[in-house]
């Protein structure tokens, strides 16, 4: 029986490519930098180098911020430099921050205890979740620049069940990326949902499920639920 939804944050709840994109293309102009897609492609390319960099402990939450600063500007920044740059382009994405529509429809429809495990950091992801007005549907907030481990490993996943006080197969967890959230979460004996929203699946991992959007959620869990009561 799933008693708990645990949730991914960033393009699961928040539209945070959309909220990005706007944020930093209004932030280049605003700093007199090339605003255009090449741009736009080399800054998720920087993003997604450095951070991965802090996820895997070679750089402190605030160092790959910094590092993604300087590598955009091409400039030594000094880190007060760096901070400011980021923090003038966080200014733009907050503005910009949305939650997907079909959030809030799903969590008045489900009975379930909700919580969040994020790949982040707690500061900055409570301050987003509190802007768009869904903190308080949420009884924890777990990051990885806290908890100490990172998703898809499963030490991140069993940190927020013993936090719920449950056992993994009491839980599901729902992401938009496959590895990292599905197949992570199966692995650490969760029940691993894939939110595709974009319709790329071809083939399914075994003991994976998979929604196209939140609104298949609640008959997926009823579904889950029998199997539980059925075995």
């Amino acid at each position: 029986m799933v008693e708990a939804v645990l949730w991914d944050f960033d393009d699961t709840i928040l539209d945070y490519s959309s909220s990005d994109q706007a944020g930093i293309m209004r932030h280049f102009t605003a700093e007199g930098l090339p605003c255009d897609e090449e741009a736009l492609a080399r800054w998720r390319s920087v993003t997604d180098r450095e951070f991965a960099r802090f996820l895997a402990g070679e750089l402190t939450f605030q160092e790959q911020r910094r590092e993604r600063a300087r590598a955009m500007t091409g400039l030594p920044l000094s880190d007060a430099e760096a901070d400011a740059w980021f923090a003038r382009y966080l200014v733009f994405f907050e503005e910009a921050c949305t939650a997907f529509p079909d959030v809030v429809p799903v969590l008045d429809a489900l009975p379930h205890r909700h919580a969040i495990l994020s790949n982040s950091n707690t500061v900055y992801q409570e301050r987003r979740l509190a802007a768009l007005g869904l903190r308080d549907r949420f009884e924890a907030l777990l990051c990885a620049g806290e908890i100490g481990s990172a998703k898809p490993d499963p030490a991140a996943f069993l940190a927020a069940c013993d936090v719920l006080g449950l056992e993994p197969a009491q839980v599901a967890y729902v992401g938009d990326k496959l590895d990292v959230d599905a197949l992570g979460a199966r692995d650490a004996g969760l029940h691993g949902i894939w939110l595709d929203r974009s319709g790329t699946a071809t083939t399914l991992p075994d003991g994976v499920h998979r929604i196209a959007a939140l609104t298949e959620l609640p008959a997926l869990l009823q579904a889950l639920g029998r199997e539980g009561t059925s075995r």
